[in-house]
């Protein structure tokens, strides 16, 4: 999970300002967390306190009033502000941005698509939400169970019909802002695949434009899985969360060592 954050804060810079080279500083002062990041702890609070719909609505609203500036889209951030529970066909990639808890806390690909397709599907129940869902969560675990980049890559263009054939260098010239789905997976699995450590995917990823931070979040939480997040990297971001954050963040290590331990 603590790959989504860092994506989310080390492209909060660029996401109003492209970048198109990698070369660029990892962490500035500027950075901060956005909704990527807020959403993707409230889905953390969500599996903890249960994972059932509720929980995830109810979490989602909690830390959506609790940083109600944290850059949300149009209609999920009236949704949070309402006393609506009910989806709103939205095929956007805030149901990949947040997901990333989801793809650590179950033993089977079978569970953890249906408990990302649930997270997702209280606002993203649009098809396109779903599957942007699943397929993080997907590539997630497969990641965090061993499976090399070719198995990964196989699984998620069989199981959900995106392209992953582009290179970057093919893509990075004509891309530019895109929230839905459709246009942020292929992008954010194939900055992961043609990577070599965790730093180099959040560039990757970051290098291509688009939407940067939601972008790097995806690609980081599968990179996170693959590689592990070097310390340095981790107590950098550390530094940029507050403490409601934080003690989230300290409960879901907690749980997932008690959770792998049993």
């Amino acid at each position: 999970m603590m790959g989504a954050i860092i994506g989310d804060i080390v492209g909060s810079v660029y996401e109003w300002n492209n970048i198109k080279i990698k070369a660029f500083p990892l962490f500035q002062d500027k950075c901060f967390f956005t909704d990527d990041t807020v959403m993707t702890i409230a889905v953390a609070e969500g599996l903890m306190n249960g994972g059932e719909k509720d929980d995830f609505i109810d979490a989602m609203k909690k830390y959506g009033r609790m940083y109600p500036d944290a850059g949300y889209g149009g209609r999920f951030g009236s949704w949070l502000m309402t006393d609506s529970r009910e989806p709103y066909r939205s095929w956007g990639n805030g149901s990949a941005m947040r997901t990333a808890a989801v793809g650590w806390w179950f033993d089977s690909m079978e569970e953890t698509r249906a408990a990302a397709a649930l997270a997702a599907g209280v606002t993203h129940d649009h098809p396109e939400g779903i599957k942007g869902a699943e397929s993080t969560v997907a590539a997630i675990f497969l990641a965090r169970t061993g499976h090399s980049k070719a198995e990964i890559k196989e699984y998620v263009e069989r199981e959900f019909g995106y392209d992953l054939s582009r290179t970057l260098d093919e893509i990075r010239p004509g891309y530019w802002f895109n929230e839905s789905c459709q246009g942020t997976m292929p992008q954010a699995i194939i900055a992961f695949l043609e990577s070599t450590d965790f730093e180099d995917a959040i560039r990757n990823a970051i290098s291509l434009g688009g939407d940067s931070d939601t972008l790097a979040a995806i690609t980081g939480s599968i990179a996170e899985a693959a590689y592990g997040v070097p310390q340095w990297i981790k107590d950098k971001a550390w530094e940029y969360l507050d403490e409601p954050l934080r003690e989230v963040l300290g409960r879901w290590r907690e749980e997932l060592s008690r959770r792998s331990i049993s």
